[in-house]
């Protein structure tokens, strides 16, 4: 199994990353304890960040600059773009329009203080703007230089097809886990097309039957049973790059430990499994 994976074909990151959404952007200890949580995890080889405009309003971008920049060699921050506080009374909104989406880059170049994002995520589909003009936006960024790279989150394999017919795309995030696999068509897609398949939410449980059988491998193996959940995505496909995300540095370190995990066939089989169990309870 891989412990790497080229996005794009061209930038190699650790497959396991770190999602920062989780991480408290307001003053005081708990602020200190964010960044130290985010310099923690690039000491210990994480190459990948995930994070997005929405997650405080630019507030979660602006933390991870303070953490790690300048950023080292190699370390990939990605964001997102495409909700906006445009709704009704200022809520939150899907919101596609170029104009928004330019804003949105610029203003995370500033953020993050760089000069181009070298992975920059369409957060969401705004059915109410043509796609076109959706992704010929970052495409015209991607000319000027701002943006490196184009991906998608929470699309269908249709919307995937259409999206590639106007870009390339390179990545695509969606909610997928060991007991939630509504997505293995996309993720099925995006293996055949070499496209990196960032799973949010990537672990999640809820099952208690599917618990007990998770727990039994994990006491077998000596681990976690979110050890191996994670364990079990990176097996699932070497495009599968996970993005945990934590706020506390001990639960960092567990689940970066599973990068070093490896189940056997048999158990693979059994986890493998539960999808059948999850959908005859969710049918």
């Amino acid at each position: 199994m891989a412990s790497t994976f080229r996005i794009g074909g061209d930038l190699d990151v650790r497959r396991l990353g770190f999602g920062a959404m989780h991480l408290p952007t307001e003053p005081g200890p708990v602020r200190e304890n964010a960044l130290a949580v985010a310099r923690r995890a690039v000491e210990l080889g994480v190459t990948l960040i995930d994070t997005a405009y929405l997650y405080g309003g630019g507030a979660n971008e602006e933390l991870l600059a303070e953490a790690l920049h300048p950023y080292p060699e190699g370390l990939l921050i990605t964001t997102k773009v495409g909700v906006a506080r445009t709704g009704p009374g200022g809520d939150w909104k899907l919101d596609g329009r170029p104009e928004v989406l330019r804003d949105q880059v610029r203003q995370a170049l500033r953020r993050l203080r760089t000069e181009r994002i070298e992975l920059l995520q369409l957060h969401r589909i705004d059915p109410d703007t043509p796609l076109a003009d959706q992704l010929g936006t970052l495409r015209e960024l991607q000319t000027e230089g701002l943006v490196g790279r184009i991906g998608l989150s929470e699309v269908t394999v249709d919307e995937l097809e259409r999206a590639r017919e106007l870009v390339d795309i390179v990545s695509v995030q969606n909610r997928y886990n060991l007991l939630d696999r509504e997505h293995e068509p996309v993720l099925d897609a995006c293996t055949a097309a070499g496209i990196a398949f960032l799973p949010w939410r990537p672990v999640a449980w809820g099952r208690t039957g599917a618990e007990g059988e998770i727990a039994a491998v994990a006491a077998e193996l000596g681990a976690t049973p979110t050890q191996v959940a994670l364990a079990w995505l990176l097996d699932r496909a070497p495009v599968v790059l996970p993005i945990p995300g934590t706020a506390r540095v001990g639960h960092l370190e567990e689940n970066l430990a599973a990068a070093g995990l490896r189940l056997t066939p048999a158990q693979r089989d059994r986890l493998d499994r539960l999808a059948e169990g999850a959908q005859a309870a969710s049918g």
